[in-house]
């Protein structure tokens, strides 16, 4: 039996896909890269713009005439998209011929509905608003040189704009226990870096009644395991952003030096209707605080520009923030309504001309700092662990998470190289091998 899994979105995405084909393997399925050949189809959706969304429905009629060529063969739609409000009544609508829906909550039933539907019971859904923490799941790991560890499900911060806490549930966090007994499992099957994933790593431990569950206490315990040499995390709040998180870091070697802190705005007008829970000053504070403690610290972010009611002023705000703070990069995007967030109700909603503008004015002003921080690495060597091969070319990440391109041998992916930065670029560096 062949099965074919399109993943969407982030990494926690890109996680649950490691178990959606661990247990499909139980099942006794391969993996195919062709549709075409599958008996089974399953795409894994991310629901955080409304783009996302469509992309899914776009791809999903794509099958109706395989589905109408294989009436045997089994559709069914997984991730943040399956979660939302009335998706399975609009899915029935668009797509009947999808034959599963399965909730973020969920995935360990997937095994069970597949079969219901090869024993001819039909349409299979499971959505459920919460669910307990299913340890001791199976998984595939693309690279056995990396590792992506939960530490953390949900969200409890409920940005206005923001689906993911009614897509993915409040804050559940994993025992300390069990995330460090993973991280030595991984290490001993030959991981050398993990990534500690979490809507809000910064959060974690707060549901426990252990005391001694904190993103600090988890780190400083992983920094001691032998084997590992790298460890990041994806992503930080800066509202819980704590002074000794950053102390930590700097007094570690294998924690990354890269903060990814999602700004969001530099206004504090935007920011209050965002709910995002603190302001412009606390914000630069974080930052002098880090530059201070790590000066090779690389510090990316996340901006969203034309937010209900943001002015030119509250725009240029923004702007100045990041040209103030000197990001390394960062990842920028429109304001998208996603139905059933505060935002997407809220007056002033501005047109898509301006906020396509803006988005450009700071695409421009980004991509010019991002130069320069990179052409400032000219020389420099940095920590590369190569992940991919092609045409010659390895290609990896450095300690501060910059992507790097650099000729290497065919079988150097899941090695580290000390790499020589000889031509910077906006978005990537290139170099070679000291």
């Amino acid at each position: 039996m062949l099965a074919y899994l399109e993943t969407f979105g982030c990494q926690a995405n890109e996680r649950d896909s490691e178990t959606i084909q661990g247990m499909l393997q139980q099942m006794g399925y391969e993996m195919t890269h062709e549709p075409s050949l599958a008996q089974l189809i399953l795409f894994n959706t991310c629901s955080i713009r409304e783009k996302a969304e469509q992309k899914v429905f776009s791809r999903l009629g794509t099958l109706k005439k395989l589905k109408e060529e294989k009436p045997g063969l089994i559709i069914g739609l997984c991730g943040c998209m399956a979660q939302e409000k009335d998706m399975i009544p609009q899915l029935r609508r668009r797509c009947p011929y999808v034959d599963l829906v399965i909730g973020t909550h969920r995935l360990h039933r997937l095994p069970a509905m597949i079969r219901n539907i090869q024993g001819g019971l039909g349409f299979q859904s499971d959505i459920a608003e919460t669910c307990e923490i299913i340890e001791d799941l199976p998984a595939i790991r693309p690279f056995p040189f990396k590792a992506l560890i939960n530490i953390t499900y949900g969200c409890n911060n409920f940005c206005t704009y923001c689906i993911v806490p009614y897509v993915r549930g409040r804050e559940r966090s994993r025992s300390l226990e069990a995330i460090l007994e993973e991280s030595r499992r991984r290490v001993a099957e030959g991981a050398l870096e993990i990534m500690y994933l979490g809507q809000n790593v910064n959060a974690y431990g707060r549901d426990l009644e252990d005391s001694r569950a904190s993103f600090d206490r988890l780190l400083q315990e992983a920094d001691k395991l032998d084997g590992l040499q790298r460890i990041r995390y994806m992503t930080s709040h800066p509202r819980d952003f704590k002074e000794s998180m950053i102390d930590t870091i700097a007094a570690s070697s294998k924690i990354s030096h890269h903060f990814h802190l999602p700004v969001q705005s530099g206004s504090d007008t935007i920011l209050q209707r965002m709910n995002r829970g603190y302001t412009r000053e606390r914000y630069l504070e974080l930052v002098h605080s880090i530059r201070n403690k790590i000066p090779n610290a690389t510090l990316t972010t996340d901006i969203i520009v034309g937010f209900p009611g943001e002015t030119e002023a509250d725009f240029m705000d923004t702007l100045h923030l990041a040209e103030t703070v000197v990001y390394d990069a960062a990842f920028t995007f429109m304001y998208s309504p996603r139905q059933g967030t505060p935002a997407a109700s809220m007056p002033d909603q501005i047109p898509l001309k301006e906020k396509k503008e803006r988005l450009h004015q700071l695409m421009e002003t980004q991509a010019a700092i991002s130069l320069k921080r990179h052409q400032a690495m000219q020389g420099q060597t940095v920590q590369v662990l190569a992940e991919t091969y092609s045409s010659g070319i390895l290609t990896g990440r450095s300690e501060g998470s910059q992507l790097v391109h650099f000729p290497g041998p065919e079988n150097g992916a899941g090695k580290f190289y000390c790499v020589k930065i000889t031509e910077p670029q906006t978005f990537l560096l290139k170099g070679e091998i000291l």
